[in-house]
C-alpha cells in the first residue's frame, strides 16, 4: 500500500471515531420544549377538546421528546382551587367545572304539559265537588277514571289526597291544592269560574247538563257564588 493510501485510511478512521452515533429509531433529533411550554401545549389541547384525551394522544400531538404525563402533573397543580379542575377519566384527562361549583351550571326549564280531556274534566269535578271520591268522579263523568289520570294530577301537585269519607270502605277523597289555585290566580274556591266562563273556555262542550252536576253554578243563579262549593266544605279544602 502506498503512503498516500495509508494516510487516507487514517483520516477516515479518525472521522468515524469523532462522529456521533446514529439516532435510534423514534428518537428526536431536536431538543424537547421546556416543561413550561409543554404544560401550555397540554392545556391548549385539553381546552379545545370536547372529549377526554389520553396521554398517548397528547404525546402524539406534541413535539417529539415531550412528556405529556409530566406536564399533566404540573398542570393539575396549577388548577388546584380554581373554578376549573383537571380531572382524570379512566386513562384520559379533561377539564371540568370544580365539583363545589356545579350548582352554578344548573338550568331550570319550564316543561309544558298538555292535559287530556279526561284530566281536565276530572280536575274540574274535583275543584267543584271537593272533597270527592274516585267513585263520585266516575258517577259525575259517566265513565271510569283511569289511574293514570289521577296520577298525572297528583304528580303536577294540582290535587292531593283529602280525608277519608265516613262511608263503607272509608274511600279516600281528592281536593285541589294551593299550587292549583296559584297557577290559575285564584285566592280561594269561591273564585273558581262559573258555567259561563267554563263554556267560554271550551271545558263544557258535550258535557252533561248542570242538573246532573250538583254544585256547579248555573247561569241563572248568577256568578256571585263562583265555584258553587258550600262554605262549610271549603274549610275541608286543605285539610289532610
Amino acid at each position: 500500500m502506498s503512503e498516500t493510501g495509508a494516510q487516507d485510511d487514517q483520516i477516515e478512521d479518525e472521522g468515524r471515531e469523532g462522529a456521533e452515533p446514529p439516532a435510534e429509531p423514534g428518537e428526536s433529533l431536536f431538543e424537547a420544549p421546556p416543561i413550561g411550554e409543554q404544560e401550555r401545549m397540554v392545556e391548549a389541547i385539553l381546552f379545545a377538546s370536547a372529549e377526554p384525551v389520553t396521554v398517548n394522544e397528547l404525546n402524539a400531538r406534541m413535539p417529539h421528546g415531550s412528556d405529556a404525563a409530566e406536564a399533566l402533573v404540573y398542570l393539575k397543580k396549577r388548577y388546584e382551587g380554581r373554578g376549573v379542575a383537571l380531572s382524570r377519566v379512566g386513562d384520559a384527562w379533561v377539564f371540568r367545572t370544580a365539583p363545589d361549583l356545579g350548582f352554578l351550571m344548573q338550568r331550570e326549564t319550564v316543561e309544558t304539559r298538555k292535559l287530556s280531556r279526561a284530566a281536565i274534566e276530572t280536575l274540574a269535578i274535583i275543584a267543584y265537588h271537593q272533597p270527592v271520591t274516585r267513585a263520585e268522579i266516575e258517577e259525575i263523568r259517566g265513565v271510569s277514571v283511569s289511574r293514570g289520570t289521577i296520577d298525572q294530577l297528583l304528580e303536577m301537585e294540582w290535587i292531593r289526597f283529602g280525608r277519608r269519607k265516613m262511608t263503607p270502605g272509608r274511600p279516600i277523597t281528592f281536593v285541589v291544592t294551593q299550587d292549583f289555585l296559584a297557577h290559575f290566580g285564584l285566592e280561594n274556591a269561591r273564585d273558581l269560574p262559573g258555567l259561563k266562563e267554563l263554556r267560554a273556555a271550551g271545558l263544557l262542550d258535550n258535557r252533561p247538563p248542570p242538573a246532573s252536576m250538583p254544585g256547579l253554578p248555573d247561569e241563572e243563579e248568577g256568578e256571585d257564588d263562583g265555584a258553587g262549593v258550600a262554605a262549610e266544605d271549603q274549610g275541608d279544602m286543605f285539610e289532610a
